[in-house]
């Protein structure tokens, strides 16, 4: 394999690239774990009244832990009580994943025939009018909401005080990037036979890959991951938070793990998809102790 995600327009007639990953070593596996752990958050008697509480709170939660992994680690609780988000990185990354969050659930319809026109619309929803930092502050409204061109800087959280980025892979130049968003548009539009885990762990992958837009392109790789796993129907309530398990399982676990799928081998490929998997599963743990929480009147 390629350092790209299995390419669709190259791909003969009826062939299906997501389903080989799925048989990788490991993966089957990883799949089986987290249908039983969802499975059994959504069977949780708590759910059956209260799985709008549920589904709020996961939300803010995944906000808290896509954030943390873009540099801004704020306790959750700092998360829920504020409502001003000022210029600071790190409220602008924070402000940027409530809105991401918000905004996933109401695209799945979208995303099945567009899933460009929804990428497009996260970024404009992420940088909330902001655009690429322009180096002294201010920003460039004209690159939101579409993948950057030749030349176009990438500033992950426009601003002075702008963190170092996680990902520092060299970064695909406009053409390619171009080429291979409309790959991944046509895998996901011809759509497959590969478990909800694979899919969405190639369009995470291939996302941070391509960093397309000139700005948060890590929120935005981890919004359209949990599009993909509510749309597929794996958690059709978007009670399963990935992102808390990605925050949990820490910042230097998941830049090693997307070395895997950069690297585009079988086995690096297998530790992407197994690590989204685990992902999947600490976020459904989170999930469940709101559930026990809810039950005892706690929370």
């Amino acid at each position: 394999m390629s350092t790209t995600a299995p390419n669709a327009s190259s791909a003969p007639r009826g062939h299906d690239p997501l389903a080989t990953l799925g048989s990788l070593p490991g993966v089957p596996d990883a799949v089986d774990s987290v249908r039983k752990a969802v499975d059994a958050v959504y069977g949780h008697r708590v759910m059956r009244r209260r799985s709008n509480e549920v589904t709020s709170e996961a939300a803010l939660r995944a906000a808290r832990g896509s954030a943390a992994l873009s540099g801004a680690d704020w306790a959750l609780e700092e998360v829920r009580r504020r409502s001003d988000f000022g210029t600071a990185a790190d409220a602008l990354t924070v402000g940027a994943a409530l809105r991401l969050t918000a905004e996933a659930g109401q695209l799945l319809s979208i995303w099945r025939q567009s899933p460009v026109r929804v990428l497009a619309r996260l970024h404009l929803v992420a940088a909330g009018g902001a655009g690429v930092g322009t180096g002294d502050g201010g920003v460039a409204g004209e690159t939101v909401g579409r993948p950057r061109l030749a030349g176009e800087p990438v500033v992950e959280t426009p601003g002075p005080d702008s963190p170092k980025p996680l990902i520092e892979a060299p970064l695909p130049a406009a053409d390619e990037v171009a080429g291979r968003l409309n790959g991944l548009s046509e895998l996901v539009i011809a759509g497959s036979s590969a478990p909800a885990l694979v899919t969405a762990a190639v369009v995470h992958g291939e996302l941070l890959a391509l960093r397309p837009f000139g700005s948060y392109n890590g929120l935005v790789a981890r919004a359209a991951e949990r599009i993909v796993l509510i749309g597929s129907g794996l958690d059709p309530k978007s009670i399963c938070p990935s992102e808390v398990g990605h925050a949990e399982l820490g910042r230097a676990a998941y830049v090693a793990a997307f070395d895997g799928y950069l690297s585009g081998t079988p086995d690096g490929m297998a530790a992407w998809i197994t690590h989204c998997g685990r992902a999947v599963e600490l976020g459904v743990r989170e999930s469940t102790a709101v559930c026990e929480a809810l039950q005892r009147g706690a929370a």
